[in-house]
């Protein structure tokens, strides 16, 4: 194989288009999915290329760091891109701890694999570090993050990934280890664990349950197609320039209340109900603690210097995403009743 790549997170939501797409372009790399397979990680979400001959799975938790240096050892990699990551501000509010384990301690794990790993040869290697637009903060109604932006984390999971984000440039500075950072804003798409926004209400107003909404639906925030993503991830990880951060945005900002009033239509329309049915639903609820109020990226760096940009519009992508998950009612209700576990049990076992 020409590369031998980790990815880690891969059976996640980003993470599993990410894999699929580096599997399916570049047959010459070795792929190698590192995933703990919490609750977010679900290995049907990779069924369609799970047999392919340039793809690995390997069970592992990035907090052990005799387990990561094993893997390190085992497969030698060219490269990492780390998606791997706690991502649930909910949970971080009311489980904080988990979030500094996996999100600072497994990146720092990571890091000094690669760390050992590199330290003869460093040439063509490459640590990418998969980040967020929360660890800037908070926007008011006007202007946008840019890669200059100051760090002004407002919850526990922002702020351990603003943490990781300051490890992987000191790495990079203190040791010279080869990184790049990018970070991106809210994903939407196939293969979204349903606690997430999106597959929240699509899943809510199928069923015709109350559809929580925090505070007043006012919070704004910039939503990037998955798929559009992984091509960035792509682009970035074979242009990016070694030491620099770039920013990944939808160009798409939306109140959580417009968002919410749109799904409805859309899919009164492909559930053939009365217009203005599912709007009944709309529950509001008590905002989250510390809720920022408007997320917007400034993706120009990225769209000038290596030519990336978002493909569908948003309506186009969200009318996708609806109809993936109407399309794939079983994958989600494994999903919500816990079953998709089983599947690793069923395809790995013994091996």
């Amino acid at each position: 194989m020409k590369k031998t790549i980790l990815i880690t997170g891969g059976a996640g939501f980003i993470g599993s288009h990410v894999v699929r797409r580096f599997v399916n372009h570049y047959p010459e790399y070795l792929i190698v999915n590192g995933d703990k397979l919490t609750y977010a990680g679900n290995l049907e979400n990779l069924s369609d290329i799970e047999s392919r001959s340039n793809y690995r799975f390997e069970k592992i938790d990035i907090v052990d760091k005799e387990a990561v240096a094993v893997l390190f050892s085992k497969y030698n990699f060219d490269g990492v891109i780390h998606l791997a990551a706690e991502s649930h501000v909910d949970r971080s509010i009311t489980g904080p701890d988990e979030f500094v384990f996996t999100n600072i301690i497994g990146t720092v794990n990571l890091l000094n694999s690669a760390r050992s790993s590199w330290k003869e040869s460093p040439e063509g290697k490459q640590f990418y570090h998969i980040s967020t637009d929360e660890v800037y903060g908070s926007l008011g109604k006007e202007g946008l993050f840019t890669e200059e932006t100051a760090y002004d984390p407002k919850s526990p999971y922002s702020a351990s990934k603003a943490s990781s984000d300051h490890l992987v440039r000191a790495y990079n500075h203190t040791f010279g280890i080869p990184v790049i950072i990018s970070n991106c804003s809210n994903n939407y798409g196939p293969n979204q664990f349903p606690e997430k926004l999106i597959p929240l209400a699509i899943n809510n107003i199928k069923n015709n349950k109350p559809i929580p909404v925090y505070g007043k639906g006012e919070n704004i925030r910039d939503w990037l197609y998955v798929e559009d993503h992984a091509s960035a991830i792509d682009l970035i990880f074979h242009k990016g320039k070694t030491g620099e951060t770039y920013n990944i945005g939808g160009n798409n900002e939306w109140k959580n209340i417009d968002l919410i009033l749109l799904l409805c239509s859309i899919l009164d329309r492909k559930l053939k109900r009365p217009v203005g049915t599912s709007e009944k639903l709309i529950t509001y609820v008590t905002d989250r603690p510390g809720h920022d109020l408007r997320y917007a990226i400034d993706s120009s760096k990225l769209q000038t210097e290596l030519g990336w940009s978002p493909i569908p519009e948003f309506a186009v992508g969200l009318e996708k995403t609806v109809d993936w998950y109407l399309s794939n009612e079983k994958w989600l209700e494994r999903v919500l009743s816990g079953d998709y576990g089983k599947y690793y049990d069923q395809m790995y076992s013994g091996r």
